[in-house]
Order: structure tokens, then sequence, then C-alpha cells
């Protein structure tokens, strides 16, 4: 089974740097490829790359097209049985791929598979961007088996057990290349930030399954493009939380879900505006704005969508809201979910 591990860089010469010689000492195998595919960088990632490792292949793309954009043009040019799309800042470990080569061949419905994501400012934590897996609420709010909102856990082992789950991150995702290819990839509108939700969506609406594994590891930076509270990341990921949602809802009751989210993200607005943040009141309103004016080229991608869903019953979806859970109730952690009896 080849693996193509593929690096999307974007000014991250001194990530690649860092973290580079742990994917060559980790993935040596006649099997796998390691790939870093430049966005359009300014920096001297080329050069360096060049210099210090001339061996490493190299996809350099013309400017840069975001996350979504970037991997779709460079995943066109890459040949292979699995993608395993990682962040430039990610630290692997030794024997880092074969439980992933053992679960894709175990089960050809598994689509995409997740190691755990810990911290690698601190060892002990799981990371915010993925953590033990990731699923939604009704609303389309994200969250992961030890991250929920801004709370992060401390990994004691809590999670090492395999599991499905709704959404793996993008941070290290391993997907089949013929099945990102038949989903159409990413949608490129993102740009960056909850794409890979809203593949993951549409191969689960599809029949297929995504996995968390604990038996590979993974230390992930976080932040190295924006950091976790810069407006821009806060509006892309209102934004395209929005669009994830209105394309790949399946339930009868869309617009009165959506109308709800509303006035869920409205209480955000309302919180920052009354601390007197006015750059990330702007950014979630601004995310609203471009959703609406949006609405009738995602209603086009939602219609073709709709036709092909196979599968609408999804158990890793949480029947209520979490931003009401975590606020109100103070259910801060994923074991204060599970006597719902919607997540395993």
């Amino acid at each position: 089974m080849r693996i193509a591990i593929v690096i999307l860089n974007w000014n991250g010469r001194q990530h690649l740097e860092k973290y580079l010689p742990s994917v060559i000492e980790f993935s040596d195998s006649s099997s796998t490829r390691i790939i870093v595919a430049d966005n359009g960088s300014t920096d001297d990632s080329i050069d360096f790359l060049s210099k210090h490792y001339p061996s490493i292949e190299l996809i350099k793309l013309d400017q840069n097209y975001g996350f979504a954009g970037g991997y779709n043009i460079a995943l066109e040019q890459v040949d292979s049985d699995i993608f395993c799309l990682l962040n430039s800042d990610v630290l692997v470990t030794e024997g880092w791929l074969n439980p992933i080569i053992q679960l894709f061949k175990s089960d050809q419905l598994i689509a995409a598979i997740q190691p755990k994501i810990l911290s690698d400012r601190d060892h002990t934590r799981f990371e915010h961007a993925g953590a033990a897996g990731g699923f939604i609420d009704k609303y389309g709010y994200p969250f992961c088996r030890g991250r929920i909102m801004n709370v992060i856990e401390a990994d004691n082992g809590q999670y090492d057990i395999q599991s499905d789950i709704f959404w793996a991150s993008g941070a290290c995702l391993f997907i089949r290349a013929d099945l990102f290819e038949k989903a159409g990839g990413f949608d490129a509108d993102f740009f960056a930030h909850m794409e890979e939700i809203d593949l993951c969506w549409r191969l689960k609406n599809q029949g297929y399954r995504i996995i968390y594994t604990p038996e590979s590891t993974v230390f992930h930076w976080g932040g190295a493009t924006l950091e976790y509270n810069n407006p821009r990341k806060l509006y892309l990921n209102f934004r395209n939380s929005l669009w994830t949602l209105y394309k790949n809802y399946t339930g009868k009751h869309l617009q009165w879900i959506l109308f709800r989210r509303m006035i869920i993200d409205t209480f955000a607005i309302i919180k920052y505006f009354l601390t007197f943040d006015w750059k990330n009141t702007i950014a979630i309103f601004s995310a609203h704005i471009s959703f609406h004016r949006s609405k009738s080229k995602f209603r086009e991608k939602r219609l073709k969508l709709i036709k092909e869903v196979k599968t609408v019953n999804h158990p890793e979806i949480l029947n209520r809201s979490i931003i009401w859970q975590f606020f109100i109730y103070s259910r801060k952690r994923y074991s204060d979910f599970r006597d719902f009896g919607v997540l395993k």
C-alpha cells in the first residue's frame, strides 16, 4: 500500500527545519514518498529544501491557494493509494505509519484516519486541532475528544480506544486517494479551516467511516499559519462552519437549525462587543454577511450533494448544542457527554 506524505508549506521554513527530520527518519519505506508542496512561499523555504533536502520531492505552486486549494492542486500531481496530509509543524514518532496501514487494509469502508494528536508545546496534553478525534453538534459546531472549546485535557490514556469519529484533523489526515478524488477533494472556496470537516461529512453521508487510532501518535505545534485568537481565523471558522452545515445537513429542518445557529452566533458577537474586542466582533459579523451573500452558490452545491447521500444517521453528531452545554451546564470534557447516548 503506497503512502504519499504531502506537506503543504507556506512561509514555514523554520517549521520544515525543525519537523521535517522526524518525518524523514520515521517514514523510511520503499512504499512511502515524502513531498513538500510549496504554496507560493515568499520566504526561503524552497532554497532551504533544495540545499538541505535535495532528495525530497517538491511541488511548486505559483501562489498561495490556501489549505484547501493548495492541497487540491498538489494532490492532482501525486499518484498514491493513501494520502497523508501533514502540517509542516508536526513531529511524528517511530512506527506511526504501521497502525494506519493495517487499519486501511482491514476495512474498505474506512475512508480516513486520524492518529492521536498531542501538543508539541506540552507533550502531556492534547492539541487543539484534532486531539483524539473530531465531532460536531446539531448546529455544526465542532469539538474533539480531549478538547471542547478552549478547554484542553491532559492525555491520561482516557481515549486510548480506536473508534469512529465524525471528522479527522487536517493537521494529520490519512485518506484514501481514490475517495479524495471521488469526493471532489476539498471545497476550494473555504480557503482554510473547516475544509476537512466538510470533506469528512461528505464521506460520512456516502456511507464511509472516519477512524481515530491511538496506536499512532504525533505532536502538533499548532497556530503555525494563524494564531488561534487571530480575527482572520475566527472569520474563516465561523463562515466555513456555516457553509459546512448548509451544504451537508440532511435533516428536515435546515432553516430552523440555521435560525437557531444564527442566534447562538449572535451571543458570540455580543460577548466580543461588550469586551470591546472590535476585531473579533467584526470578524463574526463579516462571516455571516459572507455566508448570506454566497447562499445561492452553496445552494447549488447542497442540491447536488443531497442527491448523492446514502447515510443520514450519524451517531457522532451531538443531538444538542455544545455551546449551551459548555457555558450553561459547564460540561467541558468529552466524558460529560457520554450519558446522552449519542457519543461513544
